[in-house]
């Protein structure tokens, strides 16, 4: 009820992206099929996007051991010319560390190969992307403190991996950038660490908005993110979705947002039903002096950063975000 019509207002570009994604198999956003048949369909659907990556350095799986989990990471190295003028320079190189959309229950490495491809060449850095355990199996909090304890761990020993661990950066998409804000303010307020992100990414995420008016104007099918699809999502990521809303590492917005904050580039999609999300945040930065660019897309959709093939919103999203980073840490520009 009351909702725009989104699909009149959307872009050349992202219209033809919906086309394709009508002629792939089955719908990476159907809730109604139950959480372990969306997670296929969300890979299956994923799979054309990161096809043709950006070709890396090197590209290496690991794992890491968090509160008696194992913990996968993929490495993405930049181009041969990028780590070769690290090394050059000072050797260790800066990283940003990698939280993946879907929700908080669907997602993996895989669906998201190319944005990170993508990211790492564009920053010339190392990025690092976590496998944190899904929902309902993992419920909140633990993704974000898996995600934290693999970023204080390369804070701490990143030479191993050739990381520069005084240079690292967060980033997340949709729910993976929710992590992303929520790991900052978890090492900062229960580990001490205010310091240790110097920089983060947010593409389009969730950060505590019960109710707003993108909301209740936006959001469908062509999202997946009706008012059932999101009582989906926020069902099995938290035991208890009401009383999360009063915690400050479910709804950010509890926390002290004006203090001892990194550098944040936030990017949004206009016809995005989480829209007012990014757009309190950058408010809230802008408004207290920290360091932000907030860029919204016109003419697209939640999760356009899957669409790196086809739209260029998503490539340009990732580039602005690769040079802000840089740029927040007063890196050398090494892209050729």
């Amino acid at each position: 009820m009351n909702k725009l019509a989104v699909l009149e207002k959307i872009n050349s570009q992202m219209r033809a992206v919906l086309a394709k994604e009508a002629e792939l198999a089955g719908d990476p956003n159907d809730t109604s099929v139950g959480f372990e048949q969306m997670r296929v369909n969300y890979t299956l659907g994923r799979a054309f996007w990161n096809e043709g990556g950006p070709e890396m350095a090197a590209v290496c799986d690991t794992v890491f051991e968090v509160a008696g989990k194992e913990v996968a990471a993929r490495i993405y190295y930049p181009t041969e010319e990028a780590v070769s003028a690290w090394d050059a320079k000072r050797g260790a190189i800066p990283a940003i560390v990698y939280a993946h959309g879907g929700g908080w229950v669907v997602g993996n490495l895989e669906t998201h190969d190319r944005i990170c491809r993508t990211l790492s060449r564009n920053s010339a850095a190392i990025v690092v992307a976590v496998d944190y355990h899904l929902a309902p199996e993992a419920k909140f909090p633990q993704p974000i403190i898996e995600v934290a304890e693999v970023a204080q761990r390369l804070h701490e020993k990143g030479a191993a991996f050739g990381i520069d661990g005084e240079a690292l950066g967060i980033a997340g998409d949709s729910g993976g950038a929710h992590i992303a804000l929520a790991t900052t303010m978890y090492l900062r307020e229960r580990k001490g660490e205010g310091s240790l992100i110097k920089s983060l990414l947010l593409f389009y995420g969730w950060f505590g908005l019960a109710d707003s008016p993108s909301k209740r104007l936006l959001g469908g099918p062509w999202d997946g993110l009706t008012e059932k699809d999101w009582e989906f999502y926020l069902c099995l990521a938290f035991e208890d979705p009401d009383a999360a809303l009063a915690d400050p590492l479910a709804n950010l917005f509890l926390n002290d947002l004006t203090r001892n904050m990194p550098a944040c580039y936030i990017a949004a999609a206009k016809l995005d039903p989480l829209l007012d999300d990014s757009a309190l945040l950058a408010t809230i930065c802008k408004e207290n002096g920290v360091p932000c660019r907030y860029e919204v897309f016109e003419g697209v959709i939640h999760a356009f950063l899957h669409y790196t093939r086809m739209l260029d919103a998503a490539n340009d999203a990732l580039l602005h975000a690769a040079t802000f980073y840089r740029e927040a840490l007063g890196l050398p520009d090494l892209i050729r």
